[in-house]
């Protein structure tokens, strides 16, 4: 490892250290010390880093030397950066603890468990509106990116099954999404040899797929359409609603069914409680499928998502999977096996705890707390990319999240052009590194196929960014960039920015080099992920 790119720190941590005969007498003197009550680094040194070490060490030592560790780590509660939350009740805590230790996927062996899974299966039906007519089926997953994929596969046997019967070729399938999509969504195509078409954004359709651009990527062999409830650059949500009605249109013409899939792994839980007209979910007879994360709006740790199908028979039997060895017959189709029971009991305990209205309010105070950072940007230094405090055409600047632009508590931003204009040797990233010496994580990163040039930070309004943090943010925003309009400070800053190394990090992650001769052929990515 190395402390820096030009110094091997395991050399000069090695030549710093005391002469052995002096670290062993230290070592005796220390252990017979009367008033020694644990020895912290002594029962810790020489512990290996990269390899097992051949003797263990005492609980206490490892648990302390893994607490102070993470200690590097930033704060959850300031990292903007992530969709994901980061605090449960007392009571929360406490059921999962107890529950820690159950596989969710020995059913017999935990009927509750499984009932309780059940249960919040029936619970987010209902939320996506879900028809009365026919049987919604569903299961719980590790995140959306796992929901993503049996989403797809899902489209994709359905469309095999189809051109089989038909006897046409069913082996160059093709999914249609934004160029603004998450990386699972691309993981998906790639992972499972489905052709990739990703449709361009534009500014003027705020960032995200235009159902109208969609359509031109659309031929029989197309699997289904992913349309995103909440786009992770701006937070704004594609037009489900507009989309299905286009591919009516087609389907009209051409006779092509074309289904949807709705990416919900943040709007999911946000729109049902603050945006009761929106049209997003089952009551779109072209969805089929619909995924979620419990982790982020839905409040509850890493580790949870969901998906539903709308009806049984868009859940492939190929997907399906009996278990015979567990002490009972079983069904799964998720793509891992085994699963902590205790996220699903965590849910449930949100939805028990809070309910429609207590969601409902906890949605409305994030818009809130959002619309105030996207006005005091405008009124500053910034252009507001985001458009949830853009007030509809007769509606009144209220606390009602429908007399606002629909979307997702985030506020995505970039320097003004007069700001640019008048200082043109400011670097935006600067703020992202100013920030996180204040403790804020705000990433800045560059926009989706089609407006790769623009830049932008990004600020996600979760729960617990308070009214009264969130104007701490607002200062120390403000004040980071005016530390930048003098050339003195920028220079200062730029050395800043690029001082950001950390060897250990680094040294875990993929060399280009060594992945062959395919380094050079791989597919291109659009999204946040760039290719080794």
């Amino acid at each position: 490892m190395s402390l820096s790119r030009h110094i091997d720190a395991e050399e000069v941590i090695q030549k710093s250290k005391d002469a052995p005969h002096t670290q062993a007498y230290r070592q005796v003197h220390e252990r017979r010390s009367v008033h020694q009550s644990w020895s912290r680094d002594e029962d810790a040194q020489g512990v290996t880093k990269y390899s097992l070490p051949e003797v263990g060490i005492p609980s206490k030592a490892a648990y302390q030397l893994l607490h102070d560790e993470t200690q590097l780590d930033g704060n959850p509660l300031l990292n903007l950066a992530s969709f994901v939350h980061t605090w449960m009740p007392e009571e929360a805590n406490k059921l999962i603890m107890e529950n820690i230790n159950k596989n969710q996927v020995d059913m017999d062996e935990y009927p509750a468990a499984t009932i309780i899974h059940n249960r919040c299966i029936s619970m987010i039906a209902s939320l996506w509106k879900a028809p009365s007519t026919g049987k919604v089926i569903g299961t719980s997953t590790a995140g959306s990116s796992e929901a993503i994929m049996l989403g797809g596969l899902a489209m994709k046997k359905r469309w095999q099954e189809a051109r089989k019967a038909a006897k046409k070729d069913f082996y160059h399938p093709n999914i249609v999404f934004g160029s603004n999509a998450q990386v699972a969504l691309e993981k998906f195509a790639r992972y499972f040899d489905v052709e990739c078409r990703l449709v361009p954004v534009k500014a003027s359709s705020n960032y995200v797929m235009d159902p109208k651009d969609a359509i031109q990527f659309i031929d029989e062999n197309t699997i289904g359409v992913m349309v995103i409830l909440g786009s992770t650059y701006t937070g704004h949500f594609e037009n489900v609603a507009e989309m299905s009605e286009l591919l009516d249109k087609l389907q009209e013409e051409t006779g092509l069914d074309i289904p949807i899939h709705v990416d919900g792994a943040s709007g999911a839980f946000v729109a049902p409680f603050v945006y009761p007209s929106l049209k997003w979910g089952f009551d779109i007879p072209r969805v089929v499928s619909i995924n979620t994360s419990g982790h982020k709006f839905g409040l509850v740790y890493a580790g949870i998502g969901w998906v539903l199908w709308r009806d049984e028979s868009f859940l492939n039997k190929d997907l399906v999977f009996q278990l015979h060895y567990l002490g009972n017959v079983e069904y799964s189709f998720t793509l891992n096996f085994s699963k902590p029971a205790s996220p699903i009991i965590a849910q449930m305990f949100n939805f028990l705890n809070l309910g429609f209205e207590g969601y409902r309010k906890i949605a409305i105070k994030d818009l809130r707390n959002a619309r105030l950072l996207s006005r005091a940007l405008e009124n500053t230094y910034f252009k507001v990319l985001s458009n949830i405090h853009r007030v509809l055409p007769g509606r009144d600047e209220d606390d009602d999240p429908e007399s606002y632009e629909p979307g997702l508590p985030v506020v995505s931003f970039k320097l003004s052009d007069d700001f640019k204009e008048k200082y043109p040797h400011v670097q935006q990233v600067w703020i992202q590194s100013m920030l996180r010496t204040k403790g804020w994580i705000v990433p800045n990163y560059n926009g989706p196929e089609g407006e790769k040039d623009t830049e932008m930070l990004r600020v996600v309004v979760r729960e617990t960014l308070s009214e009264d943090l969130t104007e701490r943010l607002i200062a120390d925003i403000i004040d980071t960039t005016e530390s930048m309009m003098s050339e003195s400070g920028s220079q200062i800053l730029l050395a800043l920015s690029q001082s950001s190394h950390q060897a250990d990090r680094e040294h875990g992650r993929p060399d280009k080099s060594n992945f062959g001769d395919t380094a050079e052929d791989a597919q291109e990515q659009a999204g946040f992920s760039r290719q080794c």
